[in-house]
C-alpha cells in the first residue's frame, strides 16, 4: 500500500529545494571575497597590459583604403 501524500507540502517541498539549487549556483558564482575580488581584478588589469605591450604598430594605422 502506498503512503498519503499531502500535494501542498509536497510543493512547497520541491519550491524550496529549487530556491535552493539557486541560491547554492549564486553563492558560487557571487560568493567571493575582497580580496579574492582584487586578486582577480589585479591579474586581469597585468593581462591587459601584457596584452598591450605586445601589439605590434602598423604605419598605415590613420589612413583608409
Amino acid at each position: 500500500m502506498s503512503d498519503i501524500i499531502n500535494l501542498r507540502l509536497a510543493r512547497k517541498r520541491k519550491t524550496r529545494a529549487a530556491k535552493e539549487q539557486v541560491a547554492e549556483q549564486n553563492r558560487a558564482r557571487f560568493g567571493r571575497t575582497k580580496l579574492e575580488k582584487a586578486e582577480s581584478r589585479k591579474l586581469a588589469e597585468r593581462e591587459s597590459r601584457l596584452l598591450d605591450a605586445h601589439k605590434r604598430d602598423r604605419p598605415d594605422d590613420g589612413e583608409e583604403k
